[in-house]
């Protein structure tokens, strides 16, 4: 693994995903909402490894954007999954929205810092 922050946390939240997915039975309505999630969750941390070798500041900024993108994806489908299951399940599923949130905020400073851009002057 490497060094850089956001990339182990994005695979982190990836491998997370997966094992936290693993230990909740799962009916088949059930599957069909953990695949979407499994691979929403597994692309954030594909497109902050392929912005690690982008050919340029622009095509960085795309690939976090749309990792960016399938985080929020990630985030709707996480709490779509709690909305449903039950309280036991809950807990392990509330650390991986958690965890969303966290890269989402990281990502969104990424791409801002990227852009030229800070918390003080946001125009685009």
């Amino acid at each position: 693994m490497t060094d850089n922050i956001i990339a182990c946390k994005s695979f982190d939240f990836a491998r997370q995903t997966i094992l936290t997915l693993k230990g909740i039975n799962l009916s088949h309505f059930d599957r069909i909402i953990v695949s979407q999630l499994v691979r929403s969750a597994t692309s954030v941390g594909a497109m902050v490894r392929e912005a690690q070798h982008a050919e340029s500041k622009k095509d960085f900024i795309h690939k976090f954007s749309i990792s960016q993108k399938e985080l929020n994806e990630s985030v709707y489908w996480i709490e779509l999954i709690l909305s449903c299951k039950s309280e036991n399940q809950l807990e392990k599923l509330s650390l991986l929205l958690s965890q969303a949130t966290e890269l989402q905020k990281i990502i969104s400073s990424i791409i801002l810092t990227s852009k030229g851009l800070d918390k003080r002057n946001k125009n685009l």
